[in-house]
């Protein structure tokens, strides 16, 4: 079986979660976790997770939402429920708002100051954020970069700090040959994959709302890149996300 390790399920999706859910079942893709953004998405997320049995949350405050403050929302129920895997989605992301720099990192180290005490891996987004990722992600943290994106240079520093990469749909765009290069570099054991849903539909589903079911689309292209069976690197995956995040049960 395949896992999303990384799909926003609290978003608005035709048909509804369930119509959702059950497409990815039918797709062999048998358990999603839900990343959650805001602090209104954390009890959404729970409410789905503890009404499907496939379904666990990492929960954490994106960058753009740097007017909120994470302790309101990752109290201790929350973070000690047995469907709650980690914190995150949580980074940096300076492409549209770079003069919220100091905010970010404040709201960053936060919340990794949150997720240390819990011993709980993190789910990083960086973007046009490198050198301060680099910085402020010390070999004390562990977790995902996820949907990544970014050099290979910071890829060998995350992974000297013991750091998972999660590949999503972008590895099958067209434009995209850095960024399997880099995939083609990282070692199979610290891949795991995602769909970022409901944005970066994979080909041939371009242009589409991604969902989870299409996380098998971007499997195929890893697997492509690593030059090994598709249901070797099924089995690499989940492997690698049961270490990833420990408290998942499948």
């Amino acid at each position: 079986m395949f896992i999303d390790t990384h799909c926003h399920l609290t978003d608005e999706y035709d048909g509804g979660v369930d119509t959702i859910i059950e497409r990815a079942d039918a797709a062999g893709v048998k358990t999603l976790i839900c990343a959650t953004a805001e602090g209104t998405d954390i009890k959404t997320a729970l409410q789905i997770a503890n009404t499907h049995d496939n379904i666990f949350v990492t929960t954490g405050i994106h960058p753009d939402h740097t007017d909120l403050n994470p302790n309101d929302f990752l109290t201790d129920n929350i973070l000690n429920h047995p469907r709650v895997l980690g914190v995150g989605e949580i980074g940096l992301d300076y492409h549209y708002e770079p003069q919220k720099r100091d905010a970010q990192i404040k709201l960053f180290e936060t919340q990794l100051g949150i997720a240390y005490k819990y011993n709980m891996p993190v789910a990083i987004h960086t973007r046009d954020a490198d050198e301060d990722t680099a910085a402020i992600l010390t070999d004390k943290y562990h977790g995902v970069m996820h949907c990544f994106t970014s050099s290979w240079e910071l890829a060998k520093v995350m992974l000297d700090r013991g750091f998972y990469f999660s590949a999503s749909g972008i590895i099958t765009f067209k434009n995209a040959e850095s960024i399997r290069e880099t995939f083609a570099k990282i070692p199979t054991d610290r891949i795991v994959i995602e769909t970022d849903s409901p944005y970066c539909a994979p080909v041939p589903h371009r242009g589409k709302v991604c969902e989870p079911a299409f996380v098998v689309e971007t499997a195929k292209m890893l697997a492509q890149i690593k030059n090994i069976e598709l249901k070797e690197l099924e089995d690499i995956l989940l492997q690698n996300t049961k270490k990833l995040y420990p408290k998942i049960v499948l």
